[in-house]
């Protein structure tokens, strides 16, 4: 059921994830990084409904993980003098400055804090989030939720594409490619990107079917729709901290069912939930990040880059999630593993995917699968396997 290798030292992780992998369904892969070297490469299950295996070269879609990976483009850019994190995002988006934007930086897009989470009111359909240039001029029209700087709202989807219009303004290449040119090809990875070329396509994993169990009921959606705006409205008359209208508009455009298991999401690129990844390349640019900028010979950013990149942010209760993130620029907090880890940071996703690292133990964990579950910021599998790298980790030291 699993393949690959795992170092002696990290052998819990090894027997977590090969529990994993036989009480689950679908396939699933998992690597780590320790001190820049390869210490778990492993893979199991299967990956698609005729139950051919998961390969060592498989790619899923990783939905929000996919973050972590455009910020580190922007991060990159930055490094190199040619973004500044204070600098209005109009600097390099001239048509950005409309609605009350004029003073949105580029720190406010990367920390969520720039009002412009909402999606389900700025589209009609899912449909619309294949054509960049349609989706960046939509949210260079929009008009902030809030004063830019003073809350925060997860930008669950519109992130991607406020982020890619930066490095593209700054660069004048897609972000896809920035990720590929930049990123991928100077460590070497095979398993980093934004949609999927054509020639990579036989490695996907197709998702597990995302509908909710009263989709298959004709009908079922628009009385969904109904009870959640409903739900929504009178929880924002309570003033309860949980909106639910608030949750859908930034999570959940119509039609968003039917575009995330559909071929042409391969052909898009939405930064904040197509990328398509293994572990191991996914690890390997946390790793990257853990070891100051530097993975083996390769250093792509400076250590004082990735300290900022590590600072908290802000801590305010999260509108759109809720809870606090303790949001860094383009990451959160690792989630569940207590405090010994403060300093980590990495962003995780829907359906269980997720990545991180931790520069005071030069430490990357990463695990990717298709099993489409789990809460909008990962599941329990990924923080049972963290917290036991981390156990390995300080007992390697």
């Amino acid at each position: 059921m699993v393949e690959g290798t795992a170092h002696e030292a990290f052998g819990e992780v090894a027997g977590l994830f090969e529990e994993q992998i036989e009480r689950t369904d679908g396939g699933a892969a998992v690597a780590v990084f320790h001190e820049g070297e390869l210490v778990v490469d492993l893979w199991g299950g299967t990956r698609d409904h005729e139950g051919n295996p998961w390969r060592r070269d498989t790619v899923p879609m990783c939905f929000s993980t996919t973050k972590g990976v455009a910020a580190t483009a922007a991060h990159v850019l930055a490094d190199r003098g040619l973004l500044d994190y204070d600098a209005p995002v109009a600097t390099y988006w001239p048509e950005f400055a409309q609605n009350g934007k004029e003073g949105v930086t580029v720190r406010h897009v990367l920390s969520h804090s720039s009002g412009l989470h909402r999606l389900r009111s700025v589209i009609e359909t899912a449909h619309e989030m294949l054509d960049w240039d349609h989706m960046v001029d939509a949210l260079a029209k929009e008009r902030p939720a809030y004063e830019p700087g003073t809350k925060t709202g997860y930008h669950a989807l519109t992130y991607g594409w406020l982020a890619g219009e930066i490095v593209r303004r700054v660069t004048g290449r897609p972000l896809d490619e920035v990720v590929r040119d930049d990123i991928a090809a100077p460590l070497g990875l095979d398993g980093l990107y934004l949609g999927v070329p054509a020639e990579e396509r036989h490695r996907v994993a197709p998702l597990e079917p995302l509908r909710l169990l009263a989709d298959r009921v004709p009908g079922s959606r628009f009385v969904r729709d109904a009870v959640v705006a409903g739900l929504g409205r009178g929880l924002s008359l309570a003033r309860s901290p949980v909106n639910t209208r608030r949750m859908v508009n930034a999570l959940l455009p119509r039609g968003m069912e039917d575009v995330i298991v559909s071929p042409e999401i391969m052909d898009a690129s939405i930064p904040a939930a197509n990328g398509f990844f293994t572990a191991r390349s996914l690890a390997a640019m946390y790793a990257m990040l853990a070891g100051g900028g530097q993975l083996g010979d390769v250093r792509l950013l400076s250590e004082k880059t990735v300290e900022l990149m590590g600072e908290e942010e802000n801590n305010r209760r999260d509108l759109v999630l809720v809870m606090p993130m303790r949001w860094r620029l383009g990451y959160h907090r690792v989630i569940g593993v207590g405090r010994s880890a403060t300093e980590a940071f990495g962003h995780f996703g829907f359906g269980g995917s997720g990545a991180w690292c931790d520069p005071t133990r030069d430490l990357s964990v990463a695990m990717v699968c298709n099993r489409g579950g789990g809460t909008p910021v990962g599941d329990a599998r990924l923080v049972t396997l963290s917290r036991a790298a981390l156990a390995a980790a300080d007992a390697r030291a």
